[in-house]
């Protein structure tokens, strides 16, 4: 590296200015890493959030099923089947739709989910909603001062809360939980959207032909979110074109440093230098470079996303160590592999050039 500090030392203006690129493309894809999980947990935390491990849809008869919450339905007959065949753990009904919450001192649109109290989110307070009563979240509670024993109203029906949940959202709609014949009433539905299902040893695929359903894991089911699929492959897109950017971008900088230094580097073999020396103290710098860089991008990345989801009234922004960890590794990666790209000219340096031979 000794050559490298200098390199770095003479040139100091043009490093740094590299550097600052380097800190802004991390803090760009910094942020919208934590964005995008921000944005998949406020479209799909109800779903995600279920403590089952596979989601069964429906479809009318003689449709094929598909993975859509708001298209699907789920027959008596076809949960009658699943709720009959050996070896399926607990099959509850689950029936998701999109609707308004009004109460004494505001409103706004909810998700509202039917189903069984043992696919409730963690209770903050009270008691699983019966029927004709509604759970709701913290922040939905919190914003619009409902407690156990308020009364509001979900579509056109007067519920009663029975109990506040942990935060959980659906097409980035507060959720609201309730039973699955209240949902009924509230939604005008009369076949539940999908079945939450443990299938345990089940023959799934033999199942699903015979009641002519559709199971797909959890993780899965995300994807029959409206949007939810668009938006985040749009955002992960865009992402794939940061860092592709960030290694052109990286080799561009050391392509034009290596031919800059070219005469440098043939005195240098002349000397006695290696070309194995050479690239290896080359591919340091650039990685001096990215660590600092992307170090500052990320610092900045996750103060920025933090302030701007401070309040919740800003972006969602999910901050985690995978936030953090995998734009870095992923800029520090595809730099080096840019840098690498740029710095095997060194190899076809002739250190004759620095004798005067080809003048």
């Amino acid at each position: 590296m000794y050559v490298a500090l200098r390199d770095i030392r003479f040139a100091r203006g043009r490093f740094a200015l590299m550097g600052v690129v380097v800190t802004l493309i991390t803090t760009l894809v910094v942020f919208l890493y934590g964005l995008t999980g921000g944005l998949a947990a406020d479209a799909s935390s109800a779903v995600s959030g279920l403590p089952v491990d596979s989601v069964v849809f429906g479809g009318p008869p003689g449709a094929a099923p598909e993975v859509s919450f708001s298209d699907g339905s789920v027959s008596a007959a076809q949960l009658a089947a699943w709720r009959a065949a050996p070896g399926v753990g607990p099959v509850d009904p689950l029936g998701i739709a999109v609707s308004r919450l009004t109460s004494a001192t505001g409103a706004g649109a909810v998700s509202v989910l039917g189903t069984a109290a043992a696919l409730l989110p963690p209770l903050v307070a009270g008691t699983a909603p019966a029927d004709g009563q509604v759970a709701v979240g913290r922040s939905t509670a919190a914003a619009d001062r409902i407690t156990p024993g308020s009364t509001v109203t979900v579509g056109a029906r007067t519920l009663l809360v029975s109990g506040i949940t942990a935060d959980r959202s659906y097409a980035h709609a507060a959720s609201v939980w309730t039973t699955e014949s209240t949902w009924e009433q509230v939604t005008g539905a009369r076949q539940p959207s999908a079945l939450a299902v443990d299938p345990g040893s089940a023959a799934v695929a033999a199942l699903d032909r015979a009641a002519g359903t559709r199971t797909v894991p959890r993780s899965a089911a995300l994807a029959g979110i409206d949007g939810y699929s668009a938006e985040q492959g749009s955002l992960r897109l865009i992402q794939a074109f940061l860092f592709a950017v960030s290694a052109l971008v990286v080799g561009a900088f050391f392509t034009v440093w290596t031919v800059q230094r070219r005469g440098d580097i043939a005195v240098l073999k002349a000397l006695g230098a290696s070309s194995g020396y050479l690239v290896r103290d080359a591919l340091g710098q650039a990685l001096l470079l990215l660590l600092l860089g992307t170090l500052a991008g990320a610092a900045l990345g996750v103060g920025g996303g933090a302030l701007a989801g401070d309040g919740g009234s800003g972006p969602p922004f999910a901050l985690s160590a995978a936030t953090v960890a995998v734009p870095v590794l992923a800029m520090v990666l595809l730099g080096l592999a840019g840098a690498a790209l740029a710095v095997r000219r060194i190899t076809s340096v002739d250190p004759l050039t620095a004798l005067g031979a080809n003048r």
